[in-house]
């Protein structure tokens, strides 16, 4: 006969895949934020380049949040910085 496994070891391979998506997730997020810091702060990049990758910003961090995996008021503070950068760079053009 078999051995059962203990739901404990369930437990540990369910929070290792959560964990491992979780990361990813936070890592696609920071990637997302560069791409658009760097876009923002060049003299001759396009608005529209930079406008677009504000938005996928902020698409990626409000499904961090819908997650779970960032908190409510760190997507917030987050999206709420880079929009401020947004606008100061496009008065500057």
């Amino acid at each position: 006969m078999t051995k059962k496994k203990s739901s404990a070891e369930k437990r540990h391979r369910r929070s290792e895949e959560l964990r491992l998506r979780n990361k990813s997730v936070k890592s696609s997020v920071r990637t997302s934020a560069k791409k658009f810091v760097l876009l923002a702060k060049k003299q001759e990049s396009d608005s529209t380049e930079t406008e677009a990758a504000l938005k996928d910003m902020i698409k990626k961090i409000d499904t961090a949040a819908q997650k779970g995996i960032i908190k409510k008021n760190t997507a917030a503070r987050k999206k709420s910085r880079m929009q401020r950068l947004f606008n100061s760079t496009k008065a500057a053009q």
